[in-house]
C-alpha cells in the first residue's frame, strides 16, 4: 500500500478537474467580476484526525464547492434546475475520478458523510453553486514499525539535511554552517560570505528545503578530516544538477593523489571515481541518468571494486569497475572534505545545483541496509522510488 500524502491528493483533485479552473484555498478567492475560466472547482483546506496512529490512517474533511455563471443571458434559455443538473453531474464524475485515481484503495471515501447542498444567492446572483461535504481516509503512514533512519546503522560519520542545522542569513539566505548530525561534528563550513551557498526553505523535491550552489564559487568545507578511515565507503547525495557541460562535484576529498569524486562528467553524466597514493584510479559513469531532476546518487568502495548506483522516480540504474591494482589499503582521512567542489579542482569543477541532503557511512552498507537508506530518501523527498 503506498503512502499517500495531502499534497499528492491536492494534485489529483486538480488534475481531475478538466471543465474549467481549480482553486485550493477559500470563498474570498472566487471574484465577483469572473474573469476566471468556469466552471471554478474550489477545494478548501481540510481538516483531519489521526485515530489511531498505529493503522496509519488519516481522515480528511473536505468541503468543495462548484461554481458556474448564470447571469441574465443564461437565466432565459437555460432553467435553474437544469444548471443544477449539470453542475452536480461534473461534481459526481470529478470525485468518481479523481477516486479511480487509487486503485490499491489507499485512499477510501466515507459514503455516510457525502451532502450535496445547491445553492444560487452568490455573488449577487451570478453564480450557481454546488457544495459538497465528504470525508477522505487516506493512508498516511503506520507507526509500528518504526521507520528506519540513517543513523539506525552503525559507522555513520556525517549526515547533513538541508532542512535542519543549518546557520545562515535570513535577509540573504547565505549559509556558513551546515551541521553533522551524525554525532561526530563533521560539519561543513564557508566563513567568506561570497562563498557562501544560499539556503532555500521551499521549493526543493517535495518542497523541501535545498542548499544551493552558484557554479562559481560557492562551496563548504568540512570543519575536521574527511572521517573515511577505512579501505570503503558508501556516500549518498540527494541533488538536482543544472550544469550539464562540466564536471560538478556533489562531493569531493583530495590530498595530493588520493582522491574520492561524485559528481558528473563534462557531459552531465553521473560519475564517481578513486585515486590510490601511487595514482591508481577506479572510474565509474552511468549512461542515462538524468542528474538534472532530483535524485539519489550512491557511490560505493569494496575490494577494490568501485560501485555507482542512480536513482529516480521510476528509474534505478546501476553500474560497476574493479581495478586489481588499487590499493584497498587507502585511506581518506589525512584532509578535509568538500560539499559543491573538491580542493585543487579545476574551475568547472564548481557545482552548480542544488543539494539537499548528504549522507557518508565508514564502511560498506549490506544490500538490505542500503535499501532502507534509498527508501528513507525517496520516503523524505518524494521521489517516488
Amino acid at each position: 500500500m503506498a503512502i499517500t500524502k495531502l499534497t499528492d491528493f491536492i494534485k489529483v483533485v486538480n488534475d481531475k478537474w478538466s471543465y474549467g479552473e481549480s482553486i485550493f484555498g477559500y470563498d474570498s478567492d472566487v471574484n465577483e467580476d469572473h474573469n476566471i475560466v468556469y466552471p471554478l472547482l474550489l477545494i478548501k483546506p481540510p481538516t483531519s484526525n489521526i485515530d489511531n496512529i498505529y493503522e496509519g490512517w488519516e481522515d480528511y474533511d473536505f468541503e468543495v464547492d462548484f461554481f458556474n455563471t448564470y447571469e441574465k443571458a443564461a437565466r432565459d434559455v437555460v432553467e435553474l434546475q437544469k444548471r443544477w443538473d449539470n453542475l452536480q453531474d461534473l461534481a459526481l464524475e470529478w470525485l468518481d475520478l479523481v477516486l479511480k485515481n487509487y486503485p490499491n484503495k489507499e485512499v477510501m471515501i466515507n459514503h455516510e458523510t457525502v451532502v450535496i447542498e445547491r445553492d444560487k444567492d452568490e455573488m449577487n446572483d451570478k453564480l450557481v453553486k454546488i457544495n459538497m461535504v465528504f470525508q477522505i481516509r487516506m493512508f498516511r503512514r503506520c507507526f509500528n514499525p518504526q521507520s528506519i533512519y540513517p543513523s539506525n546503522y552503525s559507522d555513520l560519520v556525517v549526515w547533513l539535511r538541508a532542512k535542519s542545522d543549518v546557520t545562515f542569513d535570513i535577509p540573504t539566505k547565505r549559509a556558513n554552517d551546515w551541521k553533522d548530525q551524525s554525532g561526530n561534528n563533521n560539519k561543513v563550513l564557508q566563513t567568506t560570505t561570497a562563498k557562501q551557498p544560499l539556503r532555500y526553505g521551499y521549493d526543493g523535491a517535495d518542497d523541501k528545503s535545498y542548499i544551493r550552489f552558484d557554479g562559481t564559487d560557492d562551496v563548504f568545507v568540512s570543519d575536521n578530516n574527511c572521517p573515511i578511515t577505512a579501505d570503503e565507503f558508501t556516500i549518498y547525495v540527494v541533488s538536482k544538477i543544472d550544469d550539464s557541460t562540466n564536471s560538478d562535484i556533489l562531493f569531493g576529498y583530495s590530498r595530493g593523489s588520493v582522491e574520492i569524486r561524485l559528481g558528473t562528467n563534462n557531459d552531465g553524466m553521473l560519475r564517481g571515481s578513486v585515486i590510490d597514493g601511487a595514482g591508481q584510479e577506479i572510474e565509474i559513469e552511468i549512461n542515462g541518468a538524468d542528474t538534472s531532476k532530483y535524485h539519489i546518487a550512491k557511490l560505493k568502495l569494496k575490494n577494490k571494486r568501485l560501485y555507482l548506483n542512480y536513482y529516480a522516480s521510476g528509474v534505478s540504474l546501476s553500474s560497476d569497475v574493479q581495478n586489481p591494482s588499487y590499493d584497498s589499503t587507502q585511506t581518506y582521512d589525512d584532509d578535509e572534505f568538500n560539499i559543491g567542489f573538491i580542493k585543487d579542482g579545476a574551475a568547472s569543477n564548481q557545482l552548480k545545483g542544488n543539494i539537499e541532503e548528504v549522507i557518508v557511512f565508514n564502511r560498506e552498507l549490506e544490500d538490505v541496509e542500503s535499501t532502507d537508506i534509498v527508501e528513507y530518501l525517496s520516503g523524505e523527498y518524494n521521489l517516488g522510488i
